[in-house]
């Protein structure tokens, strides 16, 4: 896996920025995604793909331990479905 600190050394390289100046802008980047997710709107990057929220129905779970059965709260969760041209390079 790629940690936030490998990812901006990348970024930083190829787009020819400094690092401090990459770790602002991704710092910026999900700041944006998060508050615009949290108004309940989609973000999409053409080609590389779209974040949005989906809401998860309550339900009854088990404790693996006790085998007690419990309430799960109904939730809203962030996903990603990615796009066209990201699944196409990954393949």
């Amino acid at each position: 896996m790629v940690n936030k600190n490998e990812l901006i050394e990348e970024v930083s390289e190829k787009a020819g920025f400094t690092k401090n100046d990459t770790h602002k802008f991704l710092n910026a980047y999900i700041d944006a995604v998060t508050k615009h997710l949290r108004k309940g709107k989609e973000v999409g990057l053409v080609g590389f793909g779209t974040f949005k929220v989906a809401k998860r129905k309550a339900r009854v779970g088990r404790n693996p331990q006790t085998g007690k059965e419990l309430k799960i709260p109904a939730k809203k969760v962030p996903t990603f479905r990615p796009g066209k041209a990201l699944k196409e390079a990954v393949n």
